[in-house]
């Protein structure tokens, strides 16, 4: 039965793997961030560029993503503002990590395609590391 099952409503391809990718970060304490729907997403699966806007409690993450041919560019900006460390995950790839300026704004100008997360580590006021945030995965 099972078999059967598999054959005529076989899972996606990749499905296992996405899911392993992003429960990787279970052992860290995490918030995860909504998506904040502002117009269409095709840009960030297409060659177009594509801005999302993520929410969680008073933490506001906006990002640009821009196609440089096999690989993209993300803009970003944090609000409130920080200096802020800005990592971001892409499933079978090292993570790149930049840090915001005092401004929110951060730019990692070559992310590879492919699953995609985005983990923001918080500062406090006092410059000590707080709160982690993660974004769904995206697929760029």
């Amino acid at each position: 039965m099972n078999r059967l099952v598999y054959e005529l409503d076989a899972p996606p391809p990749g499905l296992v793997e996405r899911i392993q990718f992003a429960v990787a970060l279970e052992n860290l304490d995490v918030e995860v961030a909504r998506w904040e729907r502002a117009g269409s997403f095709a840009g960030v699966r297409g060659g177009s560029p594509g801005t999302i806007t993520f929410t969680v409690d008073n933490l506001t993450l906006m990002v640009n993503f821009t196609s440089t041919g096999a690989r993209h560019r993300i803009d970003g900006w944090l609000v409130p503002a920080g200096e802020h460390t800005v990592e971001v995950r892409v499933a079978e790839h090292a993570s790149s990590t930049t840090k915001a300026d005092d401004g929110g704004r951060f730019v990692l100008s070559d992310v590879p395609a492919g699953t995609t997360q985005i983990v923001v580590h918080l500062v406090n006021a006092r410059g000590e590391r707080g709160r982690t945030v993660v974004t769904p995965t995206i697929m760029l």
